[in-house]
């Protein structure tokens, strides 16, 4: 059973689902050479793919080019269906910050066979997580800076005004199709400046005002 905390008012939660938002930011479909959806892209990871602050990320052997993407993490704070966008925010407990490990090779292979992503997105340790900042401490979830830090250099460099869709419309339309619970969690997309990763490298990514997490590659 895995857990995550807002620290500053010491609560807890055991994760439920982990539901995550894919080609959020017009830049990186670009540097991906994927075209805009005309709707949110949903995939999902299982909770034993979170790996704390400081932990370690495994790469499978099964993949030669696994990459990271820093994303603002939304912690779902109480049950909701069907919730319309002007409400959303109402069901945020917290925010945080992860880093969606992706194995970009068996993604592209799965892709072009018109499968699943899950294998590419959900391995063992996939999903590196910060703890919580309360949601009332974040004046404006749109208005965050995404940094990334691969061995002390920054790759990627990114504010959340820049989604396509915002917070408020992520929860309202995953609401529509999945019951919200408390615990779930809703990663948001990622910023252009993605890359490969290999053992050895440590990561680490920060949002300003909401918190950072560190993790090496092994």
């Amino acid at each position: 059973m895995k857990t995550v905390a807002i620290t500053a008012i010491d609560n807890e939660y055991i994760i439920g689902k982990i539901l995550c938002i894919g080609r959020n930011y017009v830049d990186h479909i670009k540097e991906l050479d994927n075209e805009e959806p005309s709707a949110p892209v949903v995939f999902t990871k299982p909770s034993t793919a979170v790996v704390y602050n400081d932990g370690q990320v495994k790469i499978p052997p099964f993949s030669t080019d696994c990459h990271y993407e820093a994303e603002l993490a939304v912690l779902i704070g109480q049950d909701g269906k069907d919730i319309a966008e002007q409400d959303a925010l109402e069901y945020v407990a917290g925010y945080g910050v992860a880093i969606d490990m992706t194995l970009r090779d068996v993604q592209n292979r799965l892709k072009q066979k018109g499968l699943p992503w899950d294998i590419a997105k959900g391995f063992d340790t996939s999903c590196p997580l910060s703890d919580f900042t309360p949601a009332a401490d974040v004046a404006d979830p749109q208005q965050l800076n995404i940094r990334l830090l691969q061995n002390g250099t920054e790759r990627q460099n990114g504010s959340t005004s820049l989604m396509i869709n915002s917070v408020a419309k992520i929860i309202s339309y995953l609401s529509g199709i999945f019951t919200l619970e408390e615990g779930d969690l809703i990663l948001t997309g990622t910023p252009a400046g993605v890359g490969k990763v290999a053992a050895g490298d440590n990561l680490e990514a920060i949002i300003e005002g909401v918190g950072k997490v560190r993790v090496l590659v092994v």
